[in-house]
C-alpha cells in the first residue's frame, strides 16, 4: 500500500521539478512519470522490508 503513496508522490514532485527549471508540458509529464516509477518501486521494497521486519504473513 506504501508503494503507490510514494508513487504519486514522485509523481508530483518530478512534475514540480521540471515546472521549476522551465520544461513544457511533455518534459513535465516525463520528469513526472520518471519520478513516479522510481519513487514506487522504493516505496514497494520498503513496505516488503517493513512487512518483514514488522513479522507480517
Amino acid at each position: 500500500m506504501i508503494g503507490p503513496v510514494f508513487g504519486i508522490v514522485g509523481l508530483l514532485w518530478g512534475y514540480y521539478v521540471a515546472r521549476k527549471r522551465g520544461g513544457k508540458t511533455l518534459d513535465r509529464l516525463q520528469y513526472g512519470a520518471g519520478f513516479g516509477i522510481v519513487f514506487g518501486l522504493f516505496g514497494t521494497l520498503l513496505g516488503i522490508a517493513l512487512a518483514r521486519f514488522l513479522g507480517a504473513a
